[in-house]
């Protein structure tokens, strides 16, 4: 059975479908963390209109936190998991540090088509639900280093079924 992750944030509902076909671990631990609430109240910390917009950092959840956004996780790493799925409008990824196998939580959504990223990034779904949200984010005003002016809360992300998402 196929599951989805059903995005709420504070400019609406976006649905993501996973790909465990072509990146199995990173789905389970996206899934695992979404399942544990560890992404409820964080926040889209980094926004680049036409390139993506990136969230899943638990240091977001403190706003006096602020200059170590972009540095947080969950306290361990997973194993980068290239595949040859593009990243394109829509397809949700792993951010990581310079070191490929550096990803654990962070994650963004490609608002342009960054095929550049392909293979040195793990793509690991895509949005089926949503594109008018991922546009409102992606294009809300920022303030450097692309930092959104208002904050963009991730509310929630829970995982399920497929058919009872409503797609």
């Amino acid at each position: 059975m196929s599951e989805v992750a059903i995005i709420q944030t504070s400019e609406g509902e976006m649905v993501v479908e996973f790909w465990p076909e072509v990146a199995p671990k990173t789905v389970e631990n996206f899934k695992r963390l979404a399942q544990e609430g560890f992404y409820d109240g964080t926040c889209f910390h980094r926004v680049i209109r036409d390139f993506m917009v990136q969230g899943g950092d638990p240091l977001t959840k403190d706003p006096s936190q602020e200059g170590c956004w972009g540095t947080g996780g969950p306290g361990y790493q997973v194993k980068a998991e290239f595949n040859d799925r593009h990243h394109d409008r829509g397809v949700l990824s792993m951010a990581r540090s310079q070191e490929p196998d550096s990803a654990g939580s962070q994650f963004f959504i490609c608002h342009g088509n960054s095929r550049f990223l392909d293979r040195q990034y793990t793509a690991f779904g895509k949005l089926i639900k949503g594109d008018d949200v991922l546009e409102k984010i992606a294009t809300t005003p920022t303030r450097p280093p692309d930092r959104p002016v208002k904050r963009v809360v991730v509310e929630s992300v829970k995982v399920s079924p497929a058919e009872t998402a409503g797609v």
